[in-house]
């Protein structure tokens, strides 16, 4: 079973890709490190509220969208 961090890292992933953005580009966008970010996708990072904020303005979508289907 998966844990929440891998999960949430998995929602991020298909949001991002959904956009067609590079991590890279999410980073950007999100003004966090490309590396944070994939550390997001790999579930190994249990990420704090304003990061959790920055990454729906930067993917444009509420936060509730974020944990839809969780």
């Amino acid at each position: 079973m998966k844990s929440l961090p891998e999960i949430f890292g998995d929602r991020i992933r298909q949001l991002r890709k959904a956009r067609e953005l590079s991590q890279e580009k999410l980073a950007e966008l999100a003004n966090l490190h490309s590396t944070y970010i994939s550390g997001i996708e790999g579930g190994k990072r249990n990420v704090s509220l304003e990061n959790i904020g920055k990454l729906a303005k930067a993917l444009n979508v509420s936060i509730e969208e974020l944990f839809k289907g969780l």
